[in-house]
Formats: structure tokens, C-alpha cells, sequence
């Protein structure tokens, strides 16, 4: 095998890292990190090929990478942990911090259906551009004072872009912090882990070069402007491209611009598989934790036209839309392109993977089922 794959891991997961290099050598991957945690302990952590889309740079253990909506993953867990803290009640009105959100109705939407993505606000109404998403005070402020686009609680529907805005709201209404700031200085930074919102200018240098997917098959200008799915992925349509630059990386985008690696995502999410804690680092409660279990939602989601169950801040699983998540207490989201990140808190499992070669589609990728497969697999 001419493609080599760098890192460690436990003998059992030899033929994953063969997989890898099998991707890696194929073109299937152009850079990739894989890593897994059992019981509180790294026992693979994998990365290999090439950063840039010109095959020029390696991609080496301190490579980051924007990760699409895998950021949702953290940005709901410094949500909970401000529920652990008694800060934040899921069960309150957003309206109690956050008084402007009572607008066109919404006093009655709970913190829940906000992280569960249940509160009828999946976007924005009217036209709107990616670089209006940067400007986080204005874009929020519109969301307090729009209208709901379905009856609350009633079904769920993908907040693709907005949910980062929403929560990260909340978080900064609660503690005083930017969600930037909060997870740096309260999950990262406790953690070493090498994960941030947004991108410092004096990480740029390692942050790897985002491949688009292969165009939308789905012709936006000529669907139902009034669709909800239409609504939320049309304002705005993003090109993913649009990761490789500054202002991107320089924006808080709570939902989409999260960059790191999958050593950092398997290091803070362990704490929801593992019970709590990191390396002796508490972040949630157990009592916390089960609430991420309360199911929220179940059916067909709104905005992604497949069955959905949603539990409180993260996805359930749904054998129907991914059968390659195991059943029982687990929970996982993932990123467009294909990154992915479960938590099987049954098993004390977390599994992420992050890539650059984006795959079509919104959930999980045929790459990433393999990888989960494969793991599965060797850990019997």
C-alpha cells in the first residue's frame, strides 16, 4: 500500500486503518481523521492524505478542518452544560432570557425545541446571503422577530444555519460569554482540545482546504419558494467553498463553522458517552445526560425529508434514515459532506471522523457508514 495512514491504534482496528488507506489510495478521501474513544480512553486515532485538493500538503496529527454541522454537536453541549449548572431550564421559555424572542408569538417556544430543532424557526424568511450570516447580532435579532413556521413542538425540521444563532443566543445570554468564548475558555481549553469555533488567524496555516461535493441535484429557483426545506437551505445557499475563506473563518457560525479535527471531537464528546467526564474533567451530570435521551421528535423531518427522531440537542437513532447507528443509548449528528460523530453511551463509545473531500448530501455519508461499521466490527 503506497498511502500511509499516521497515528495509533489498538491492534483490533488494524483493518480500519487499512480501510482508510484503501479510501485515501482510491481518491475516495483526499484527508481524513478518525478517532475513538472507549470508556474515557483513545484507542484510535488516525489521520491521513492530503489537506489541500492539489494533493501538495499532508495532512498531519495538528490539521484542522471546518467541520459543517458537527459543530452543532458542541455548541448544544455548552447548552446542557449551563443546564447542569442550573442556569438553563430545557423546560422554560426561550422567552425568559431572551425577552425579544417573545415577538410574532414565540413565548411559548421552550429552550428544548430550540435544541431539538422542533421551534418552527429552521431559517430565515426572505432573501438572504452567507455574508449576512457573519454579522451574528443582526442575524439573530431577525430571528427573534420572525414568525414561526409551523406550530411548535408539533414536528421537527432541520435548523441547518439558524439553530447555531439560536443556541449560541441563549449561551450568550446565560453566561455572559460569546459562544466562541465559552467553548474556548470552558470545554476546549479544560480539555486540550484542539477544537474552536470560527478559526484564529494564527491557526490558518494548519486548517484544511474544503473540496465541495458535486453540484445540488435540486434546482432551488425553480422549487415553491414557500417549502420549508426550500426556505431553510435557499437563504441562504451556501457554497461550500465558501469555507476557504477568511470571513468565514473569522465568523461565529454556531451551526456550521466549527473546525477541528476528530481527536478533538471524540475528546469533548466522550464526556456525553462516558458519563460526564474527561480525564477527570466534569462537563455534565448523568441526570443531564438523560435528557439528551428524551425523545422530542419523531417522523419525517420537515426540512430533510427523512425520518427523524431527535432527542435534545443531538439526533436519535433511526434505522430507516441510518441503519448503521446502533439502537439503544446513543446519540450522533454529523456535518455536510459526510463528517460524523456518534455517541453510544451504552457502550462508553464515541466515534467521530472528519474529512475535506465533501460527499453529497446533508447526514453521514457512505464513508462515514463504513468507517462505523468497520469499528463496530472490530470491537465485536
Amino acid at each position: 500500500m503506497t498511502e500511509v495512514v499516521d497515528g495509533e491504534c489498538d491492534a483490533r482496528f488494524e483493518k480500519v486503518r487499512e480501510l482508510l488507506e484503501e479510501n485515501i489510495a482510491c481518491g475516495n478521501e483526499v484527508g481524513i481523521s478518525l478517532a475513538v474513544d472507549l470508556r474515557g480512553e483513545p484507542v484510535l486515532d488516525l489521520w491521513g492524505g492530503h489537506r489541500d485538493a492539489a494533493r501538495t500538503v499532508p495532512w498531519s496529527r495538528d490539521t484542522i478542518v471546518n467541520v459543517w454541522s458537527s459543530t452543532k454537536m458542541v455548541t448544544n453541549l455548552a447548552a446542557l452544560m449551563l443546564v447542569d449548572r442550573g442556569l438553563l431550564d430545557v423546560h422554560a421559555p426561550v422567552a425568559r432570557y431572551w425577552p425579544e424572542f417573545a415577538a410574532q408569538g414565540k413565548d411559548h417556544i421552550e429552550v428544548r425545541h430550540l435544541m431539538s430543532h422542533t421551534s418552527g424557526l429552521s431559517g430565515w424568511g426572505g432573501p438572504l446571503v452567507t455574508e449576512d450570516l457573519y454579522d451574528v447580532p443582526g442575524a439573530t435579532a431577525r430571528l427573534a422577530r420572525q414568525a414561526p413556521w409551523w406550530p411548535p413542538g408539533t414536528a421537527c425540521g432541520y435548523h441547518s444555519n439558524s439553530q447555531g444563532h439560536l443556541v449560541g443566543e441563549l449561551v450568550r445570554r446565560v453566561s455572559g460569554l460569546s459562544l466562541t468564548e465559552f467553548v474556548r475558555a470552558e470545554i476546549a481549553a479544560p480539555l486540550g482540545a484542539d477544537f474552536q469555533i470560527g478559526v484564529r488567524p494564527e491557526d490558518d496555516a494548519r486548517v484544511a482546504e474544503i473540496i465541495p461535493p458535486p453540484p445540488y441535484a435540486f434546482d432551488f429557483a425553480a422549487a415553491d419558494p414557500d417549502d420549508i426545506m426550500v426556505k431553510t437551505f435557499a437563504h441562504p445557499l451556501i457554497d461550500a467553498a465558501t469555507a476557504n475563506t477568511h470571513a468565514w473563518r473569522r465568523a461565529e457560525l454556531g451551526a456550521v463553522n466549527g473546525h477541528g479535527n476528530a481527536r478533538s471531537l471524540s475528546r469533548i464528546l466522550s464526556a456525553v458517552s462516558a458519563g460526564g467526564s474527561v480525564d477527570g474533567v466534569r462537563l455534565l451530570r448523568p441526570s443531564t445526560i438523560d435528557l439528551i435521551f428524551e425523545e422530542q421528535a419523531s417522523g419525517v423531518d420537515l426540512v430533510l425529508g427523512l425520518p427523524m427522531r431527535w432527542g435534545i440537542g443531538y439526533a436519535l437513532s433511526e434505522p430507516q434514515s441510518l441503519p448503521y447507528i446502533a439502537d439503544g443509548r446513543t446519540c450522533f449528528w454529523g456535518g455536510w459532506g459526510g463528517s460524523l460523530t456518534v455517541m453510544h453511551a451504552d457502550r462508553g463509545l464515541t466515534i467521530s471522523y472528519v474529512m475535506n473531500q465533501m460527499s453529497a448530501g446533508v447526514i453521514g455519508s457512505d464513508r462515514s457508514a463504513e468507517y462505523v461499521t468497520a469499528i463496530y466490527q472490530a470491537l465485536g
